[in-house]
């Protein structure tokens, strides 16, 4: 055999392996994949177990592998058992897309999966799509079963069944996690939450963190950056040097913390804010807005760089005033922007779902409104308060290399940034928080970095105008 055909051969052998562990990658999860504090976790043997920890901790790895050991009834330290029924609980359906479904599918071999259901998109690809559930082939014959909740559906969604375990990924509600309790009661259970604690001194400090020390089934342990031997050293030095106290706390240690003072310290206005210039037309995103008739509406227009970063550009914020007002001012902005619109010359915009409602004047929602005047909106937005803040601090602080940019001409989201402050029962003070309230919607969009576009022959441009005539004549 010549040195040509060894190394080829070596080649197709590493490829072979490597798909091999891809295809069993919860094989050999626990031989050099966990760490120290995720095998703790592990081996617990209380009913109710909590991880408290930063991201890129490792949090979520244990709790996906949690999960699929034991449907598939091989757990390593636990008693196993055919016929498995369990929830993975996330906050909205985009997250357990993005977070739980995907772990837990990265650890499922191909071959025991019996079948999925899915809520949206193709079970051939269901990585691309929301799961309802999954049937998993159980090692002692017969079928497990993990099913997939978000919290967004409501507490009676979560009533009537009985479970052998429940995974919060990520802090539910009280009342969902409530309800969750009384499933795995029948078949004496077992609830494991892995989070990030964003949201202050919630029910989950008062009783799980507080009182995991007096019972004899609550149980927590915290991960950091450094318990995560996998995690580059100089990456995490970096981050930690660009985060603020606060942030560091929650979003490398999973600690919880509470809020005084002013909610935004990381906002800088000698960094944060700059002076205005031409956005190239590959940056425009969406407008986002906080609908309000005798309150004031507030909209921002918000680009996107090649590097993740946020510019917001632009402001509308004026009280007392009807849709069909707004939408006017909106559209002579855009203009004056030369913002891009959709293939109806429409222009896009997220909404507060609140929008929704409908008006005593018109009989006609907020959202029908401003789509009647030429603005699409789009009310499915993320109104998690914490999550967003903890957002927007990161990208203040620049935390992940992605930072936000105020424009000098935005003056109502600078004032709000300065002055939003922390009030009693660790909430911000509801008062003036407008421009806030929408630049959260957008920051929980995750808004994706720029495509630098080469530039369009006038055979394109052509075809693309008279495509848009004609969607505008249907």
């Amino acid at each position: 055999m010549t040195e040509k055909e060894i190394i080829a051969r070596i080649r197709r052998l590493d490829k072979a392996i490597s798909s091999y562990r891809k295809k069993n990658k919860l094989q050999y999860y626990n031989k050099d994949v966990v760490h120290e504090k995720q095998m703790i976790f592990h081996k617990c043997a209380k009913r109710n177990r909590w991880v408290f920890g930063g991201n890129r901790s490792g949090k979520t790895e244990c709790g996906a592998a949690e999960a699929v050991w034991l449907a598939r009834g091989n757990h390593p330290f636990k008693t196993n058992k055919s016929g498995v029924e369990g929830w993975v609980v996330s906050v909205s359906r985009d997250v357990q897309r993005d977070v739980a479904q995907r772990k837990i599918l990265q650890y499922l071999n191909p071959d025991w999966i019996e079948s999925v259901v899915m809520v949206s998109g193709k079970s051939s690809n269901p990585m691309g799509g929301v799961i309802d559930y999954i049937s998993i082939k159980n090692v002692f014959g017969g079928l497990s079963r993990i099913t997939f909740k978000s919290c967004e559906m409501g507490r009676e969604k979560f009533q009537g069944t009985s479970l052998d375990f429940v995974w919060f990924d990520e802090e539910p509600p009280e009342d969902i996690y409530d309800e969750c309790v009384m499933r795995v009661l029948d078949k004496k259970g077992e609830l494991f939450g892995t989070m990030t604690p964003l949201k202050g001194l919630t029910f989950i400090y008062d009783r799980i963190y507080l009182n995991s020390g007096n019972s004899d089934e609550v149980w927590y342990e915290g991960m950091e950056w450094a318990d995560n031997p996998y995690l580059d050293k100089d990456e995490v030095r970096k981050l930690s040097a660009a985060m603020s106290d606060d942030l560091l706390s929650s979003r490398r240690y999973g600690r919880f913390i509470e809020g005084s003072g002013p909610v935004y310290p990381e906002f800088d206005e000698n960094v944060n804010v700059i002076e205005p210039f031409s956005v190239p037309p590959s940056w425009q995103d969406k407008l986002s807005i906080d609908p309000g008739l005798n309150n004031p509406l507030s909209c921002h227009w918000y680009a996107v760089d090649g590097d993740g970063n946020i510019f917001v550009v632009a402001e509308h914020y004026e009280a007392g005033k009807e849709v069909g007002y707004h939408a006017q001012r909106i559209k002579e902005i855009s203009k004056t922007l030369s913002w891009h619109t959709d293939s109806f010359g429409r222009i896009e915009a997220l909404i507060d779902s609140a929008a929704n409602q409908k008006t005593l004047a018109s009989l006609k929602s907020v959202t029908q409104l401003f789509c009647e005047h030429g603005i699409n909106v789009n009310p499915k937005v993320n109104k998690d308060l914490f999550s967003g803040i903890s957002r927007v601090k990161e990208y203040l602080c620049g935390a992940y290399g992605k930072k936000l940019y105020v424009f000098k001409n935005c003056v109502n989201l600078i004032r709000e940034l300065k002055a939003y402050r922390w009030g009693s029962g660790d909430v911000p003070k509801k008062i003036d928080d407008h421009c806030l309230d929408e630049l959260r919607y957008y920051v929980m969009a995750r808004p994706k970095p720029a495509i630098e576009l080469t530039k369009k022959s006038e055979i394109a441009l052509d075809k693309e105008r008279l495509i848009g005539k004609i969607r505008r004549k249907r």
